[in-house]
C-alpha cells in the first residue's frame, strides 16, 4: 500500500514539473509565432490587443444589489477600464480578477466593489 502511494506521489510530481516546463516555453513559442519566427522580440513596440469588455453592462450587473448604486458603478467602471475585467456575481469572487482585487484607495482600502 505504501509503495502505491509513493508511485502516485512521484507521478504527480513529474506531471507538475512537466506542466511547469511547458508553461515557460509556451510564452516563447507564442512570441515567436506572433513575430514571424524572429526570437528577438521588442515588447515595448508591440501593439497588444486587450480583450474588450462592456464595462457599463458588467458594472451594472455587479452593482445591481448595492445600496449605493451610483458610487458602486463609478468605482467599478474605473476598475474595469484599468483591469479589463469584472468578477462574476454581485459580491466577492475577486480571486477571478486579480487586478481588480489589488486596486486600493488612498486610504489603502479596496477600491473596487
Amino acid at each position: 500500500m505504501d509503495f502505491r502511494l509513493f508511485i502516485l506521489a512521484l507521478l504527480l510530481l513529474l506531471q507538475a514539473f512537466a506542466e511547469a516546463s511547458s508553461n515557460s516555453t509556451g510564452v516563447a513559442s507564442f512570441l515567436e509565432n506572433t513575430n514571424g519566427g524572429s526570437k528577438n522580440v521588442d515588447l515595448k513596440n508591440q501593439d497588444f490587443q486587450l480583450h474588450k469588455i462592456n464595462c457599463k453592462y458588467e458594472c451594472s450587473r455587479r452593482c445591481s444589489k448595492a445600496s449605493k448604486r451610483k458610487r458602486c458603478k463609478r468605482a467599478c467602471k474605473s476598475c474595469c477600464h484599468r483591469c479589463h475585467c469584472v468578477p462574476p456575481g454581485t459580491y466577492g469572487n475577486k480571486d477571478l480578477c486579480p487586478c481588480y482585487a489589488r486596486l486600493k484607495t488612498h486610504g489603502n482600502k479596496p477600491k473596487c466593489p
